[in-house]
């Protein structure tokens, strides 16, 4: 059983991003696991996300779509290979694709539940489809298609 997240196994050198590295002091820190066959994450807001008021900025949903969709791609390349996170060569994913769907507002003050559904792992390549939820009803949808980083990205 996964017990650290995804995004605790990926290398230092790859752990900046805004949105899940762990290095970055400012982030956002977005966890993945695995839920039976689905991925799962929590976030909960702060204040200033604030869209208007009592509603979270939509660049802040796309974000937390983007971020669990690359850790979900990175999980699902795993498993894919019948491999455990941390075993090398580690897998580190970028977003080639994000499409997200606002389908009601997003409430501040909760937390948010994302899911992820692993719809195909091909190659380099791995597409996720990521729900939103808060308070149980999901108000955003996005689909991530994550290619593996390439080499020349670690400098």
């Amino acid at each position: 059983m996964q017990i650290k997240p995804i995004q605790d196994y990926y290398p230092d050198e790859l752990s900046y991003c805004y949105g899940c590295g762990r290095n970055n002091e400012y982030g956002h820190h977005i966890k993945s696991y695995w839920d039976r066959d689905e991925t799962i994450s929590h976030f909960t807001p702060k204040e200033y996300h604030i869209a208007i008021p009592g509603f979270v900025y939509g660049g802040l949903i796309a974000s937390l779509i983007d971020c669990h969709g690359t850790g979900s791609a990175a999980l699902a390349a795993y498993r894919n290979e019948n491999r455990e996170p941390g075993t090398l060569p580690a897998f580190r994913f970028v977003t080639a694709s994000l499409q997200v769907d606002y389908l009601k507002p997003t409430p501040l003050g909760v937390e948010l539940e994302l899911r992820g559904k692993i719809i195909e792992v091909k190659g380099r390549k791995v597409v996720t489809e990521i729900t939103v939820s808060a308070n149980g009803k999901i108000t955003a949808k996005g689909k991530v298609v994550a290619v593996q980083m390439p080499e020349n990205f670690v400098k």
